[in-house]
């Protein structure tokens, strides 16, 4: 384990720049910084959702992938290093079918809500894909690792399909998009 820190402010981040996991600095608003940091956002809003309370299985799962994203946010902290590998997208696939397949199929669109778990998951899950936006404006101006902007595209499915259940976890139900309906009067 490398160096721990015994004194949490440094000040040298005070002129707009930060410290890279290579040593190198940057400014804070660079693409990479953004990615990182956002993928260390999407790690909390996860926490969030094991906060709330859910049941175990997710529970076990969410905590991996929290895992997994410190890893991810350190493979992109640090040029040239490497942490996700094919391995997590298969584990991530073979999970997301676990939960899917105990799901009805997907006949109308789904609104965030159901539940404060599920809607938690589904602010998860939207916070993942700008990650992943952010990833791929990275890829566009440095080298990255191959397996990045694959892992969080799986995981928004992932965070998706774990909304659905959380939706209907204790007799709940998901809150469907309905096209055609009526205008609602308030007065």
């Amino acid at each position: 384990m490398g160096n721990r820190l015994s004194k949490i402010y440094t000040r040298t981040g005070d002129d707009g720049t930060t410290g890279l996991g290579d040593g190198n600095r940057t400014v804070k608003d660079s693409e990479r910084v953004a990615a990182y940091g956002t993928t260390d956002e999407l790690n909390s809003v996860i926490g969030m959702v094991l906060a709330v309370g859910v049941p175990e299985a997710i529970g076990k799962v969410l905590h991996e992938v929290q895992h997994h994203l410190f890893d991810l946010g350190g493979e992109l902290c640090i040029p040239g290093h490497q942490a996700i590998q094919q391995q997590h997208i298969d584990w991530l696939e073979q999970t997301l079918d676990h939960f899917n397949e105990q799901l009805p199929a997907l006949k109308d669109f789904i609104l965030p809500g159901g539940s404060q778990a599920s809607a938690t998951c589904h602010l998860a899950r939207t916070v993942c894909r700008r990650a992943e936006r952010l990833v791929v404006s990275l890829q566009r101006e440095e080298t990255i690792p191959p397996f990045s902007m694959k892992y969080l595209n799986r995981l928004s499915d992932l965070l998706f399909v774990i909304a659905r259940v959380l939706a209907r976890q204790d007799g709940g139900t998901e809150v469907l998009w309905q096209k055609d309906r009526p205008t609602i009067d308030l007065v």
